[in-house]
């Protein structure tokens, strides 16, 4: 288990947007932080009011979009347009190719995302969206998948060998996640603060796991985590 702190993310400032980018993004390059298995971007934005990512293009990559306030507004080259609120997902296929744009439409009110890139299990896939809404309550005190390569139900269907999941733990709360031999777990706290078996982590620390097997969650201030299973 290898357990990155906050203070040590790479973070880039502008005049509309604050990120941390947790892997070789952009204009950051780590030869030795480059993916984790199939995981190639983690970013975590705060978007001002009015501003955002103007048109650009993607592909062969599974985009999963986790909006924590705020709205963000998607246009794309098919013409498909529409907002993502406030613990809405979205997964976006880029596949062959597709050109989009990400804005945050409220002119004061800032957008708080998180967005991860995962290579896909399959080329040339057709470009494609789909996106759902999940609550507090259902995440509360327990891990809820959000998106997925498995067939489990209510989630949005990514291109690969993960699973995206999310909850809220209270102080107090305690989770426990077995997996299969051989995956790869990584772990990030969005807010608050939570036990990951004798280590303590906190908003903003991520660990990355090889093969644990077995997982122990407790909740210590009230906290957010996203937690992505890979083969």
């Amino acid at each position: 288990m290898r357990i990155i702190r906050a203070e040590d993310r790479y973070h880039m400032e502008s005049g509309w947007l604050s990120a941390y980018w947790l892997f070789s993004f952009d204009h950051y390059y780590d030869p030795t932080n480059i993916r984790f298995g199939a995981l190639r971007v983690f970013n975590h934005d705060r978007v001002a009011g009015g501003s955002g990512f103007p048109m650009h293009p993607h592909r062969e990559m599974e985009i999963v979009t986790y909006v924590l306030e705020g709205t963000l507004q998607h246009r794309d080259s098919t013409g498909g347009e529409g907002l993502i609120r406030a613990g809405e997902v979205q997964r976006m296929t880029a596949g062959t190719g597709i050109v989009h744009s990400e804005i945050n439409p409220d002119p004061t009110v800032p957008v708080r995302l998180m967005q991860m890139w995962v290579m896909p299990g399959q080329k040339d896939l057709p470009p494609s969206y789909e996106q759902k809404q999940f609550t507090k309550e259902e995440r509360t005190g327990r891990l809820l998948p959000i998106a997925s390569g498995a067939a489990l139900p209510g989630v949005v269907k990514v291109h690969q060998d993960v699973t995206f999941l999310v909850g809220h733990l209270r102080s107090g709360d305690e989770i426990v996640q077995n997996l299969d031999q051989g995956r790869r777990v990584f772990l990030y706290v969005i807010e608050g603060e939570i036990g990951l078996g004798d280590q303590s982590l906190a908003a903003g620390d991520q660990a990355r796991i090889v093969d644990p097997r077995r997982l122990e969650l407790t909740g210590r201030v009230d906290a957010e985590v996203i937690l992505i299973d890979l083969a």
